[in-house]
């Protein structure tokens, strides 16, 4: 089979799973519900705000502040595109189909990233949008310096969230020991070494860490990270590309 055959292939199978609805829509609700409550508390709360917080006060990064639990469900997504054939059982009559190991998982990660992308990018104009409104006069527009910058690096980022999510999925192959490395990984592991001070140094280097920063227009008060936006999502893209070859290696050196 050829590549566009394969990946003809691989969308029919995207499309036809109820868990691929299921998991992108939560992702889409619950990082655009969770933005607006946090965003309508922080206009209510923002007179008890001290000078130093109003100076570093970001309305569109709060905006995003749902893309914590979002994520979690583009992990899902992305676990459950490469390891669902592993866990049915289907995988052996998928790659006895398309022998070439480079080309099924090519064809397997090319169609659900573009829909992690079109999803994402509608998801991240979503809750900008909504949760400027809940900030009202605190809010920002989108043609303010860096704002359009953070709304699409918002978008790449939960897409490079779900792609990263695939190449461990391709990794380890099955649904519950991907997931069991990948959510402790990102929601204790990561904060962890990220707020104790002996490490903060180091986490700023794990990928969801580095890749935050491109939606954040007002950097924190005291904030002495060496990247920028751009360089925070290009160590976050790096990893996916670790997990993405380390996924393709092991995939040429086993059987199903």
């Amino acid at each position: 089979m050829t590549v566009v055959q394969v990946v003809r292939s691989e969308w029919t199978k995207i499309r036809s799973v109820a868990s691929t609805v299921w998991t992108l829509s939560l992702a889409v609700v619950v990082t655009v519900a969770l933005g607006m409550l946090i965003s309508a508390l922080t206009d209510r709360e923002f007179g008890r705000l001290g000078p130093a917080d109003r100076l570093s006060f970001d309305p569109t990064l709060i905006s995003f502040a749902g893309m914590s639990l979002g994520q979690l469900a583009m992990i899902v997504f992305g676990v459950l595109v490469v390891s669902n054939e592993y866990s049915t059982g289907m995988i052996r009559t998928s790659l006895a189909a398309v022998p070439r190991r480079g080309t099924f998982l090519l064809g397997k990660i090319a169609p659900a990233t573009a829909l992690a992308l079109l999803v994402s990018l509608a998801t991240a104009f979503a809750a900008f949008f909504l949760g400027q409104a809940m900030l009202d006069e605190h809010g920002t527009s989108i043609g303010e310096p860096g704002v359009l910058r953070a709304v699409i690096g918002g978008g790449l980022y939960m897409t490079l969230i779900a792609v990263f999510s695939m190449g461990v999925a391709a990794m380890l192959r099955f649904p519950m020991l991907s997931l069991g490395t990948l959510m402790p990984f990102f929601f204790l592991i990561s904060g962890v070494l990220g707020n104790v001070p002996a490490t903060e140094k180091v986490g700023r280097f794990l990928p969801d860490q580095a890749g935050r920063r491109i939606m954040q227009v007002v950097p924190p008060a005291g904030d002495d990270t060496p990247y920028g936006p751009w360089g925070g999502l290009g160590i976050m893209a790096l990893w996916v590309l670790a997990a993405l070859v380390g996924g393709y290696v092991l995939l040429r050196r086993r059987d199903a």
